[in-house]
């Protein structure tokens, strides 16, 4: 059939879309109220949107269907989320809860309203989520993420675990690191005369 003076058809409706109204994106055309991601129906533009094959998404349902998973990316204080993806049909592994004890000594109101949180291997306090960075599979304080040796502040990129402690990749080169030619250490020993 013919295409009397009509448009392209949008790429999410299949109806006729007109110059005046058309987004373009990967090679096809939409509606301006066409134009949202197929996951969440967040309205898109040309910053937002990533697309796969024919189907457009925001860049956050992109990343969580099509994205790397595991450790390190998208998991961690940075992206602290409830949302399972079962909307993009994901479907996540959750490791069992441990078992908690049949009696609490003296729940306070707080915990028997929200339940009890893990405790920080540093400094022995609670851990909530909006503070919480995993490093070596516990929950730290963003404060207490730091060097047991130096001190410095730890990130993802530079934090090394040994025996439950953390530890910046310096300090634990200089200290667990193999010896000898080539390593830093010394070639030989050097013995003291009296």
């Amino acid at each position: 059939m013919p295409n009397w003076g009509g448009g392209a058809k949008c790429g999410a409706c299949e109806k006729t879309v007109y110059h005046a109204e058309e987004i373009q994106c990967n090679g096809r055309s939409f509606h301006k109220t066409c134009f949202h991601c197929m996951a969440c129906r967040k309205a898109l533009d040309s910053t937002t949107v990533a697309a796969h094959e024919s189907e457009i998404y925001c860049k956050v349902c992109y990343g969580r269907k099509y994205g790397p998973k595991g450790i390190g990316y998208g998991q961690g204080a940075g992206c602290l989320s409830t949302d399972t993806g079962e909307h993009l049909g994901l479907q996540f592994q959750q490791s069992p809860k441990p078992a908690r004890s049949a009696t609490a000594s003296n729940p306070s109101k707080f915990t028997a309203k929200f339940g009890e949180s893990e405790k920080c291997p540093r400094c022995g306090k609670s851990v909530y989520a909006a503070e919480k960075v995993m490093g070596g599979g516990k929950p730290w304080h963003k404060t207490c993420f730091r060097c047991a040796i130096c001190g410095k502040s730890l990130e993802s990129t530079n934090v090394t675990d040994k025996d439950g402690e953390l530890y910046c990749k310096v300090c634990y080169a200089k200290n667990f690191g193999p010896t000898g030619i080539g390593f830093g250490g010394l070639t030989h020993q050097v013995e003291k005369k009296e």
